[in-house]
């Protein structure tokens, strides 16, 4: 077996200690809000500036990987979470929360955002990259599936300090696995890339990686193409991330749901989220990218209309097939984005879709704000179901209008 493969597998496990912390926001709103008093809103605008900068950190990110190498940069990473995690035990304020929640999970997780995967697969495939995508995609998912079972049933029993602790002590773990078996090149084991037919030799660290994750942006910036992958990936994170991880187990639990029943639905979307991320991967490597998103988002949008009628306090079949209806097409989105950054933007693809990425968290970090303002204000989630699902069908026609090659000056 080709070693691309094993260094596949422990990105794999790394983006699976990453979600941890991911897994996490939605099972503490309730909790933070019954012991310090804190708004939703409040609580929300935490979660908010964890999924922004999660999204602006990865094409920093990216480009920190070309200077220095995966290893260092994931393993600081880690260590970074762990401490924001690990420190919001003590906390006592809600700046306190902003600032561990916030800014230390969201600098540390967006370090090992899927930028993280786009240079995995760029460097060590050049076949099968889009099964490997949607694999190192489906990570995300096992996390969650592995985790929120947990931390639910530890936040029931034992309340969130606990959990806390878990997640910082699940990123620590993942470390000694980074530094001992991820290689930053196939050049560094004396081998060419999966599928390459020739020895390809590992480029020279890239200096300047903030000036050329800018330059980046810029150069892209002036086309098309990129404009629209941004706008329907901040639509895929608002949907996503900042709307059914961060709002559904608490609005499950406004109608009457048990906590730990609303996070196991969450779980099982990170079953199916697997199975129909690996299946993106596979269909996006024979049939038109452009498509395969409008179908997608399409059927998002129509699933999110019919949530609001769906949720009572118990769980029924109507539910458990939205649940693993979205699962299948939680993060299918991200193979074909990838690869129409790949087709449009070649050699700097892992820094643009990092950009792209950082969209899909703005979006993201919008409605996990909003939706709790709108709990705060309106009594329940009804209208940031209703408004997400609209955006959806917006997205499925912007993803049709994205032309099918990179034009000459693009």
């Amino acid at each position: 077996m080709h070693r691309a493969w094993f260094v596949a597998a422990v990105a794999f496990v790394t983006i699976i200690g990453a979600a941890a912390f991911r897994s996490l926001p939605g099972l503490l709103i309730d909790p933070l809000h019954q012991e310090f008093g804190w708004s939703r809103g409040t609580i929300g605008l935490a979660v908010s500036v964890n999924l922004a900068l999660y999204g602006l950190t990865a094409p920093f990110a990216a480009a920190l990987m070309d200077r220095y190498g995966i290893r260092k940069v994931v393993a600081v990473a880690l260590t970074v979470i762990a401490v924001g995690s690990g420190v919001t035990v003590w906390m006592t304020a809600a700046w306190q929360l902003l600032l561990c929640w916030g800014l230390l999970v969201g600098l540390g997780t967006g370090s090992m955002a899927l930028a993280f995967a786009a240079t995995v697969t760029n460097r060590w495939f050049t076949e099968r990259r889009g099964l490997v995508t949607g694999i190192l995609t489906a990570a995300s998912a096992s996390g969650q599936l592995i985790f929120l079972p947990t931390l639910a049933w530890i936040v029931d029993e034992h309340h969130w300090r606990p959990a806390a602790v878990t997640v910082a002590l699940a990123a620590l773990a993942v470390v000694p696995f980074v530094w001992l078996l991820l290689r930053d090149h196939p050049a560094d084991v004396g081998l060419a890339p999966y599928g390459a037919k020739q020895f390809v030799p590992k480029p020279p660290p890239v200096t300047g990686a903030a000036r050329r994750t800018v330059a980046v942006l810029f150069k892209a910036a002036k086309t098309g193409p990129f404009w629209l992958l941004a706008g329907t990936f901040a639509i895929c994170g608002a949907s996503t991330n900042g709307l059914i991880q961060t709002h559904f187990v608490p609005a499950a639990h406004d109608h009457g749901m048990p906590i730990r029943a609303a996070a196991s639905l969450l779980a099982v979307i990170g079953v199916f989220d697997v199975i129909g991320t690996i299946a993106s991967g596979w269909l996006t490597d024979r049939f038109d990218a452009r498509r395969l998103l409008a179908v997608y988002y399409a059927l998002r949008g129509v699933s999110l209309l019919f949530l609001p009628l769906l949720l009572a306090p118990s769980v029924h079949p109507p539910m458990v097939f939205f649940i693993v209806f979205y699962g299948l097409d939680w993060v299918a989105t991200v193979p074909p984005t990838i690869a129409l950054c790949r087709e449009h933007y070649g050699e700097d693809s892992a820094i643009v879709f990092g950009w792209v990425l950082a969209s899909h968290q703005v979006g993201a970090a919008v409605v996990a704000f909003a939706g709790g303002v709108a709990r705060d204000v309106f009594g329940s989630y009804d209208v940031v179901w209703y408004a997400s699902g609209a955006l959806c069908a917006a997205a499925a026609l912007m993803a049709l209008v994205i032309r099918r090659r990179a034009q000459a000056g693009a």
